[in-house]
């Protein structure tokens, strides 16, 4: 019972097939061990009268005093056996309830996080058909990949007229995600630089994350919400034989960063680390 127990809490996001069978788990044992205990108690009061049947007929011979302190010895013992089992069964219950409502809350946090996918894809409807960006799930995260040709000149991480107002419109979405925090990475392709500005592809692809940032902040997103990545070259999405690829590579993410406190395990991580 126990070992399932745990293993439900640390199960994380519970479907409502198991969730529902836990809950018809829990009450089926507790049935069986409220019978149980049931059946104990029928017995306890038999050799109760039993004990009692013995005293009242004042036998004094030694076998059956010596038969009353034996059915006395086992009464007992049996009594405490069923304290035991008292205590166990709540004991389990009581630990079955705790994992139902861990399921239960978790399950209500899965259906909060896919509510707000939704919201933040029905919002960007209109930038995903336009070409804008698209949405997609890295490594566990939410991703929304802009490409940098239609944000930065070649070379420059100065926003184009039409970057900035591409970028302005991504911030007002965002900002209707509250307490979330996002981070800004830059990406590029494989053709090298080396200007006094950016000596690298790195340098290239910070400046424009750190460019990204500046601006969702002066459209209203808090700076402790943000942070600024640099990848330079090497997280291609394509290959970088031929411009078409090396256009792909060529991109801006903003990751919708997980809230670890909301994964499975998180409590023993945390212990873990303290």
């Amino acid at each position: 019972m126990r070992t399932f127990v745990l293993f439900l809490a640390a199960a994380g996001c519970v479907s409502s097939g198991k969730y529902d069978a836990l809950q018809k788990q829990l009450d089926d044992t507790k049935a069986t061990l409220t019978h149980q205990l049931g059946d104990k108690d029928g017995q306890l009061k038999a050799k109760g009268d039993e004990l009692s049947a013995c005293k009242s007929k004042g036998e004094q011979t030694a076998d059956d005093v010596k038969r009353c302190e034996s059915a006395r010895a086992k009464l007992e013992s049996d009594l405490a056996a069923t304290v035991r089992d008292r205590a166990a069964l709540k004991t389990s219950a009581d630990e079955m309830k705790a994992a139902l409502a861990d399921a239960d809350k978790r399950k209500a946090e899965a259906e909060h996080r896919l509510a707000e996918t939704r919201k933040l894809l029905a919002q960007l409807k209109s930038m995903i058909d336009a070409g804008k960006l698209k949405v997609k799930i890295v490594e566990g995260r939410m991703v929304l990949a802009l490409a940098t040709d239609v944000l930065f000149a070649s070379g420059s991480a100065e926003l184009s007229p039409g970057g900035l107002a591409t970028i302005n419109e991504v911030t007002s979405v965002l900002l209707t995600i509250p307490e979330r925090k996002f981070q800004v990475e830059g990406h590029t392709d494989n053709v090298p630089i080396k200007t006094a500005r950016f000596p690298s592809n790195w340098e290239l692809g910070a400046g424009r994350a750190i460019t990204i940032v500046n601006t969702m902040v002066a459209a209203g997103m808090a700076p402790t919400r943000l942070s600024a990545a640099s990848y330079g070259q090497f997280r291609p999405v394509a290959g970088n034989e031929a411009e078409l690829g090396r256009s792909s590579n060529r991109r801006i993410e903003i990751v919708v960063v997980p809230d670890l406190s909301m994964l499975p395990g998180f409590d023993e991580l945390k212990k873990a680390v303290e």
